[in-house]
């Protein structure tokens, strides 16, 4: 009873106030998140964490791992891993300001509460209980940068520890997933496809080369490419859809309808479902690229290109038999239901690095990602409560 009241009270409190800071940090993917992560680190350090940062190119960016080492032990640490960085919203579109946190209803509204600062504040509002405690395996505090545009930061994470040489019994990802476990997630791989055509008045076309032309041949290389893959046999249908999914999300190009566009984009995407799948679409856009489109596209104009950028290809999470991490969580939770999920996460990159992984958080994914996105109140308290009985769990008597 008397954890229960500590959780509706003290470090509630605290986890709101927390949350509150968070949102204040403008951390949309791609942008600076240092002032941040060093608002975590402060906080870390006081509770006697000892934390490690890594950088993008610039600098601009950090990931942080932080630990609290009860017993001294490198052994058989816990990751709690969310990412910092937001997608973009713009504020007409809100009822509030997206980057001040709103209390109503029992909810807390701002950019980034649900997916998914709301995980990093019960993290951080725990760790002074952590901090107190004699732990017979030490804690960790992962936090990344660029989680949203191909899972950037965390690559750099991996890395690190691996040189350090640690090791770990299981790595929670505070995903938004109604606190349930997911064991698996679908691969995410995002690519932006230039084409560079010849500009010119469309009054005589035959003196151009339209990107947008050859953009549009491109699509519908990946629309077919789509139907193959909704067509597939998938074997073991635990995803919904159950099989993999390509999908173009953006086309850019051209400065009106009298001029040839010389330029154009496709932003696109795959999740794929299995290896096998992810393979199948780059083997096949590739060869068309390679052996029909580009040809084509150079006999018209020697100066032409088409350039597939790879923005990030991220493994998938795949289901372990008997894992850890799940056993862990559900031990925790009281909650014995697991799922799956079809949106990417960082959980692949953990677990390919030979570390237990399971994704569970507070918040809905319905939330995520949405104009004045929230958590509530309900959901803060069930992931404080999971904490607390994981410190109950590894602290030394």
């Amino acid at each position: 009873m008397k954890d229960e009241i500590n959780i509706d009270g003290e470090i509630f409190h605290n986890t709101v106030k927390i949350l509150k800071d968070l949102i204040k940090f403008q951390t949309v993917s791609g942008k600076p998140n240092i002032q941040l992560i060093e608002y975590c680190e402060n906080l870390l350090t006081k509770s006697g964490a000892v934390s490690v940062k890594t950088f993008n190119q610039s600098k601009t960016q950090a990931n942080l791992f932080s630990t609290i080492n009860g017993d001294g032990s490198n052994n058989g640490g816990i990751v709690l891993s969310g990412h910092t960085d937001v997608v973009p919203a713009t504020a007409n579109e809100w009822t509030s300001n997206p980057y001040e946190a709103r209390e109503d209803d029992n909810k807390i509204f701002g950019r980034g509460t649900c997916d998914m600062k709301g995980f990093i504040a019960c993290t951080l509002a725990v760790a002074p209980l952590f901090g107190s405690k004699k732990l017979k395996k030490p804690i960790h505090f992962s936090y990344t940068f660029d989680e949203e545009t191909g899972c950037l930061g965390v690559p750099l994470v991996l890395t690190d520890l691996k040189k350090r040489n640690l090791n770990f019994s299981a790595c929670i990802i505070g995903e938004p997933t109604n606190m349930k476990a997911i064991t698996a997630n679908k691969g995410y791989n995002e690519y932006v496809t230039h084409f560079t055509g010849v500009s010119g008045h469309a009054s005589n076309p035959e003196n151009g080369v339209s990107a947008i032309e050859y953009a549009i041949e491109y699509s519908n290389k990946l629309l077919e490419l789509k139907n193959k893959l909704k067509s597939k046999t998938v074997k073991k249908k635990i995803f919904s859809p159950p099989y993999s999914t390509l999908q173009i999300g953006k086309i850019s190009g051209g400065i009106g309808a009298n001029v040839i566009a010389d330029k154009c984009s496709l932003e696109w995407e795959v999740r794929p479902v299995n290896e096998e799948d992810e393979n199948f679409v780059t083997k096949s856009i590739d060869d068309f690229t390679n052996n029909i489109l580009l040809p084509k596209l150079k006999k018209n104009s020697p100066k032409g290109n088409i350039k597939k950028e790879i923005i990030g290809e991220v493994v998938g999470f795949y289901k372990e038999e008997n894992s850890e991490a799940v056993n862990l969580v559900c031990n925790l939770t009281g909650d014995n239901s697991i799922g799956t999920m079809s949106f990417g996460t960082e959980a692949g990159l953990f677990q390919s690095s030979g570390i237990s992984t399971v994704i569970c958080g507070p918040g809905s994914i319905d939330q995520a990602h949405t104009v004045d996105e929230f958590i509530s109140y309900d959901q803060l308290k069930k992931c404080l409560k999971m904490l607390v009985n994981l410190q109950k769990r590894i602290e030394s008597k």
